[in-house]
């Protein structure tokens, strides 16, 4: 465990288990989707993205859209920012939204409202991470892996000021990093 954590939340094999379970799930659901594809929210959701997709079995696209709106905090600012757009024209198809993890529910409704006015045929959520008692804004999510509490959490793509997301596990963070 990384020195910084106060504790594993989530160890490799779960989060493994969970993304293969997810991939799954959205093979089957999209079995007569004509085009599947995946939109990333970087840069937290590129590693679940990656085994999200790999697990998925069946053709599919992707692209990403960078957002901000927490920059070298541990609160969001409030404030959607769009840093990056996307580069595919999603419009007739099966678009999910691929998200690491939901705060306060501000980013993932200013994406998914951003991408349904380009018309998509579906538009789905899939969160690798929720926190309930944090959202502010209500999100339909189709697809969750873990529902945690309210605690900062960092790994598998998830970060505090750009450290910690090559760790292979979801860590509590401690906030004796964040608090001086």
């Amino acid at each position: 465990m990384h020195p910084d954590l106060e504790r594993v939340l989530i160890d490799t094999a779960t989060l493994q288990n969970r993304v293969q379970a997810l991939g799954t799930a959205i093979a089957q659901a999209t079995v007569n989707a004509p085009e599947l594809v995946l939109v990333g929210i970087l840069k937290g959701s590129l590693i679940f993205m990656a085994d999200l997709m790999r697990s998925i079995g069946r053709e599919v696209c992707y692209d990403c859209i960078a957002v901000s709106s927490y920059g070298a905090s541990t609160e969001s600012s409030g404030v959607v920012r769009l840093n990056k757009d996307l580069d595919l024209d999603i419009a007739g198809k099966h678009v999910i939204i691929v998200e690491d993890i939901i705060d306060s529910g501000l980013t993932l409704k200013y994406v998914h409202d951003l991408l349904l006015r380009r018309n998509p045929a579906a538009l789905e959520i899939c969160a690798l991470l929720n926190k309930p008692e944090r959202r502010n804004v209500n999100v339909q999510v189709d697809y969750r892996g873990f529902d945690i509490p309210n605690e900062f959490v960092v790994g598998y793509g998830l970060d505090y000021a750009e450290r910690y997301r090559n760790l292979p596990y979801i860590g509590v963070l401690s906030p004796r990093v964040y608090t001086h």
